[in-house]
């Protein structure tokens, strides 16, 4: 379901971005959304994996991170401006794009396609996808089960920094309050762990 949502939007951004853009020949229309898409994808499943990417992930994904509470701050998010390098420089190289005319397709879609994507995961009245979705598809499957919106509406209590971490989601997934108990446990702690934890 998350591959069709995000589709869905990169459709719809990519009409006036890309479409209706004359720097994009019409013949490459339907190739630079699929860039998109696949950079977005790769970019994200990277992210869901890496050390440490999972709070920063959940944080943009909720709209809970600072730069996300906004289509035009979205920009600024470090895995936004991850994910438009590396597509703008895909692009670039596949189809011999100018620098300016892949920085203005990418600066038109991006905001546009992760905020949909904010505001249908956090609209509980929007059933077409939701947080334990995404994550889903992004872990490969792995965390098949796991209510990461019930962990995070709990997550208040565990965030001794002020940030969402990984030991924060452990102590969630194993039933720990304030930050004792800091090396998690039970089967979801240990999931979670093993999960996003070190390579």
């Amino acid at each position: 379901m998350f591959e069709q949502v995000l589709q869905g939007l990169i459709q719809q951004a990519g009409q006036s971005a890309v479409v209706e853009n004359n720097e994009v020949p019409n013949e490459h229309n339907e190739s630079v959304m699929s860039e998109v898409m696949s950079g977005i994808m790769g970019s994200l499943q990277n992210q869901a994996t890496a050390q440490g990417g999972v709070g920063s992930l959940l944080g943009l994904l909720t709209g809970k991170s600072a730069s996300s509470n906004n289509q035009s701050s979205l920009m600024s998010n470090p895995i936004v401006a991850m994910i438009a390098q590396q597509v703008m420089s895909n692009l670039m190289q596949k189809f011999g794009m100018s620098q300016g005319a892949a920085s203005g397709i990418i600066g038109n879609m991006l905001p546009s396609v992760l905020g949909g994507l904010i505001n249908k995961t956090n609209d509980p009245s929007d059933n077409s996808i939701d947080l334990s979705n995404i994550m889903g598809v992004l872990s490969g499957g792995k965390t098949q089960g796991v209510d990461f919106g019930g962990l995070l509406a709990n997550a208040s209590h565990v965030m001794d920094d002020g940030k969402l971490d990984m030991n924060d989601l452990i102590n969630l997934a194993s039933g720990a309050s304030g930050a004792q108990n800091r090396g998690g446990g039970g089967i979801l702690g240990g999931l979670l762990g093993g999960l996003f934890g070190k390579k």
